[in-house]
């Protein structure tokens, strides 16, 4: 029944956008385009940069023949290509699936298949198990190989590497936002520990809320947050951070290994001020901490969260 609150109140532009965390990262690159986003080893990224990556990947998905609704699997650590194919995949208007990659190649082979991967991203690092779960699934799909001047050459498991994937974008590929922010944006499975892995979908409208959320619980929007990436990405989306990061337009310092010797040595090097860890990772802190560590004079991260209790 028409109302009078309805009567010339339609949805538009200018009143209503689907929520999405895409528009978090288009507000980080336009707000503060030269503060650092991604730091990795020698490589830097800046807002800028780093948004212009995640659209040429878009670009280059959608060059690739990708549609909205496909499924593109990214196999990775914690590197800045992981952290891409967060915005890129979803501005493709794909679902990116990030696969644990501790998983063995039946599983990952099993993941393929029930999620219907298109096209599948691999890190060199991954590439053995890779090939083999390509083979297994039986499917036919594109495979892009990430190559890392920081772990051992392997021999491709595609026919072209990321770097020259996005090179080759086409420039006029338009970007696909949601046409509803129900649409999904993310695929992650289970473990499979009691059976074969079970696919949960995220659509956009959770991610964007989450990542609010988790900026604000874990106090992301004080001064500007240099978070260490300890929390693998292919859990739950690295708990939607690589997307609450982007809302407060903070610095991502990846971690290929999670080690004591590394996390102590980036939180030294680019003053860090939040990490995720679970106890054996903080045990593995305790008992790991170099003969020469002092504790930074005057930190600037927040301490963490009391932890939350679990309903049942």
């Amino acid at each position: 029944m028409t109302n009078k609150f309805k009567q010339g109140l339609d949805k538009n532009p200018a009143n209503y956008q689907p929520l999405t965390p895409l528009a978090l990262l288009d507000r980080a690159a336009d707000i503060h385009p030269d503060r650092i986003a991604v730091i990795h080893g020698e490589r830097r990224y800046t807002w800028a940069a780093y948004a212009q990556r995640c659209r040429s990947l878009a670009r280059a998905l959608i060059g690739a023949g990708i549609q909205r609704g496909d499924t593109v699997a990214i196999l990775a650590a914690n590197i800045p290509e992981m952290l891409e194919a967060q915005f890129g995949v979803p501005m493709a208007g794909a679902v990116v699936n990030s696969i644990n990659i501790r998983l063995d190649a039946a599983a990952i082979a099993f993941i393929l298949q029930h999620s219907e991967t298109r096209l599948l991203m691999v890190d060199q690092q991954f590439a053995e198990v890779a090939r083999a779960a390509v083979k297994l699934s039986g499917l036919q799909m594109d495979v892009v190989d990430i190559r890392a001047s920081d772990v051992p050459d392997a021999d491709p498991v595609g026919v072209i590497d990321y770097e020259r994937f996005l090179a080759d974008a086409p420039a006029d590929a338009q970007l696909r936002y949601p046409e509803d922010e129900w649409d999904a944006i993310a695929l992650n499975y289970t473990s499979g520990t009691t059976g074969n892995p079970k696919g949960v979908v995220y659509h956009h409208r959770a991610a964007y809320l989450n990542a609010l959320g988790t900026s604000l619980y874990a106090r992301l929007n004080v001064g500007v947050p240099v978070y260490l990436w300890t929390l693998p990405l292919f859990h739950c989306n690295g708990w939607c951070y690589a997307w609450a990061l982007a809302a407060v337009a903070g610095t991502s310092v990846c971690l290929r290994k999670v080690v004591a010797e590394d996390i102590y040595d980036a939180i030294g090097q680019h003053s860090v001020t939040h990490f995720c860890g679970a106890p054996a990772v903080l045990s593995s802190l305790i008992a790991g901490k170099p003969q020469n560590w002092s504790k930074p004079s005057s930190p600037s991260g927040s301490p963490a969260p009391e932890p939350r209790r679990q309903c049942r």
